[in-house]
């Protein structure tokens, strides 16, 4: 089989300008490039954290997120991606600094199989956070 690696994911907000100033402020994200794709009409913008990358996407004519795409257990009924999921130490710790920082904490999850949360993004998308205290 062919080798690859992760190199990036890719979110549509209506405000790039909002969401480079979300994801750095909240999450910690730099700018890595801006550019323009002419063929999607899309002022983007390609952020980094350590080797984490996301392209952000502000296109001209672009539909709003669906209300049941915000949710994520109404999210999962609907086919195609859903979110990306990173790795935390202690969810607890990190909950407290995401309401510290006003963040909208979509759905929190602790069971005895793990434990994790969901926050919206400027834009309303979801992003996963799973404890894992593994090194």
């Amino acid at each position: 089989m062919a080798e690859f690696r992760f190199h990036h994911g890719g979110v549509s907000v209506p405000s790039l300008d909002e969401a480079l100033d979300w994801y750095g402020r909240v999450l910690g994200f730099e700018l890595e490039q801006r550019f323009y794709i002419k063929g999607a009409r899309s002022d983007t913008a390609m952020i980094r954290k350590a080797s984490l990358r996301f392209e952000l996407f502000e296109v001209e004519g672009a539909a709003p997120l669906p209300e049941e795409r915000r949710v994520p257990n109404t999210d999962i009924r609907t086919h195609g991606n859903k979110h990306v999921a990173f790795c935390v130490p202690d969810l607890e710790c990190f909950l407290e600094e995401m309401e510290a920082k006003g963040v909208d904490i979509a759905f929190v999850v602790r069971e005895s199989f793990g434990k994790g949360c969901f926050i919206r993004d400027c834009a309303g998308n979801l992003i996963e956070f799973i404890e894992d205290a593994t090194p």
